[in-house]
């Protein structure tokens, strides 16, 4: 599936992709999107500072981390209507309806003062979404522009799988591919590159024998 096109044309195919599998998104996820729990608790939010995610699908991600964090508010974008739609209804459910606010954009080129009335966001989140955007570097470079003096840009995704065996990479990437999923084997080396035209330093950790990888880039102090 191609989302390096036009945004109306993406969440067209987004929302095709995913009007009915959204209703079982997060059970079926739960077993294999490994590493986002950990990304949530090693946020560290300061007091009051605003959290974005980027790629929020059905919310999952978003309610856990305003539970986790009281009291700072919390931001999701996606271009498919549908997940947005899933996720309102979550976030209504789980009674956070007053501190997490969603709206439909662009990863790759959102308009965050536009969106949210915020000129920047002390962390960012993207969780198994850049494996999924053709145009990936796109979303991180704009990600990154997107935080504040000090913020924090936190990822994770599918690894370069170096330390899995051969055979079941194979059938790992075959599975992938039915869901229009590549993983990005080159992530520390382009995040890297990005971060430091961006004023920002980055570090990426492999998880699971690189079946995930998280990573973080640092705002540089002006």
């Amino acid at each position: 599936m191609r989302l390096d096109l036009p945004h109306g044309e993406a969440a067209g195919l987004m929302d095709a992709m995913y009007r009915h599998q959204r209703h079982i998104y997060d059970a079926s996820r739960k077993f294999y999107l490994l590493g986002r729990d950990e990304l949530i608790a090693g946020l560290a939010p300061p007091a009051g500072g605003s959290i974005l995610e980027v790629g929020c699908g059905t919310g999952r991600n978003l309610i856990k981390i305003a539970q986790a964090y009281p009291g700072r508010p919390c931001y999701g974008l996606d271009v498919s209507s549908e997940m947005l739609a899933t996720a309102r209804q979550a976030v209504a459910r789980a009674g956070l309806s007053d501190r997490i606010h969603l709206a439909q954009a662009d990863a790759t080129a959102f308009d965050a003062q536009a969106l949210f009335g915020q000129a920047g966001f002390e962390r960012i989140v993207i969780s198994y979404a850049l494996s999924m955007i053709p145009p990936w570097q796109g979303v991180v470079r704009q990600a990154l522009r997107s935080l504040t003096p000090h913020g924090e840009l936190h990822i994770v995704d599918f690894g370069n799988q170096a330390g899995l065996a051969t055979p079941f990479r194979a059938v790992l990437n075959r599975w992938l591919a039915l869901f229009h999923v590549t993983p990005r084997g080159d992530l520390a080396t382009v995040l890297g590159e990005i971060a430091q035209a961006e004023r920002a330093v980055a570090k990426t950790t492999p998880l699971y024998r690189g079946y995930a990888v998280q990573a973080v880039a640092r705002r540089r102090p002006s």
